[in-house]
């Protein structure tokens, strides 16, 4: 088994997944416009890695190609709000469960039975806390339960965009456009899939013009940012996301010769249909070099965190070798890291 810094790789490993990354390539904003990002090209073929740029995306596409994208909509997820006490509570939006109860997270100190009150009359009362951190509240506006629809409409009124921790900075009105994707659809995400970020209307068109363009559903959670604390990869507990596949995409998952899938959101989800034939529920497949892709030929995506599962996402296309000289490469040739950063196409 290899060795990098003395320390010996394992694909089972968490700490082999490590990487020191300078902080001045973590992407806080865009490039504009969005199809001047870098793209890194690995070719599996013949192990060759190309420098080139997301307007470039076509040249190196395979033929009889079917694209799948994720049209999730992010939330303004993020709200604060106070406890009768007058304590100040951060709230994050997570997803819906069953009878209008919700999943969230909050900074504050909150116990069973407390209220946290909110702009325009919301208020979040905690009726569960997980052992994960986690709590599960129900929603009220003028004493009346929230379902989700109308939750969505006052938080998108009151909440701000929950931008990843690592940016460091408060959302500005520029990223309510910037991060979210232009076929953005389907509300419920609390982090964009960020691979799509990349698309202009133009680049869309184009590869539309000339391949099948299909779009599924998966609400981005945040467990997503979750890091990987086992010590062996195996023994993470996977988070789960809910997901839908309609019916023309189904159609195309079943028909494709080959698929690119655009982003680890939309991989994840059609790597769960194809083991489960599921088209829709909840997604908790963790993808990593012991659990390969079985339908997914192609990966557009950006680069990721140290020791997170979409970095062993990753090393399931190419190998834990090859995914931290990927990487190195990248940091080398200075490109700009995580949700607004570069990207790379794997072929």
């Amino acid at each position: 088994m290899k060795t990098k810094n003395n320390i010996q790789l394992d694909p089972l490993k968490t700490s082999s997944y490590d990487y020191s990354l300078p902080k001045e390539l973590i992407a806080t904003h865009p490039v504009s416009p969005a199809d001047c990002a870098k793209l890194l090209v690995f070719n599996r073929a013949d192990n060759s890695i190309t420098h080139t740029t997301f307007k470039n995306l076509l040249d190196f596409l395979p033929e009889d190609l079917s694209i799948f994208l994720n049209d999730t909509k992010v939330i303004k997820a993020r709200i604060f709000g106070k406890k009768q006490s007058g304590g100040k509570v951060e709230l994050l939006f997570n997803k819906p469960l069953f009878m209008d109860r919700y999943l969230v997270m909050t900074k504050g100190r909150v116990k069973k039975g407390t209220e946290i009150f909110f702009e325009n009359d919301l208020k979040a009362i905690v009726i569960e806390l997980n052992e994960d951190g986690s709590r599960i509240v129900n929603f009220f506006q003028n004493e009346k339960k929230l379902d989700f629809i109308s939750l969505i409409e006052i938080l998108n009124e009151i909440g701000h965009l929950p931008l990843p921790p690592y940016m460091n900075r408060e959302d500005e009105e520029q990223d309510n456009q910037n991060y979210q994707t232009l076929f953005a659809k389907n509300y419920g995400a609390v982090a964009a899939p960020t691979a799509s970020l990349h698309f202009t209307k133009e680049l869309l068109e184009k590869i539309k013009n000339k391949f099948e363009v299909n779009y599924l559903t998966l609400h981005v959670g945040a467990g997503t940012f979750k890091p990987v604390d086992a010590e062996n990869i195996i023994e993470h507990p996977m988070h789960s996301e809910h997901f839908e596949i309609g019916i023309d995409a189904k159609k195309s998952l079943d028909n494709s010769k080959k698929t690119l899938a655009v982003g680890t959101t939309v991989t994840r989800t059609i790597e769960y249909y194809a083991r489960t034939n599921k088209i829709q529920g909840e997604c908790d497949l963790f993808l990593n070099p012991s659990n390969k892709p079985i339908k997914v030929d192609c990966l557009l995506t950006n680069f990721h965190l140290p020791k997170s599962t979409l970095i062993m996402l990753i090393a399931s296309f190419v190998g834990l070798e090859k995914t931290l000289e990927i990487y190195e490469e990248a940091i080398k040739d200075k490109y700009r890291f995580y949700s607004y950063g570069d990207g790379m196409l794997i072929i």
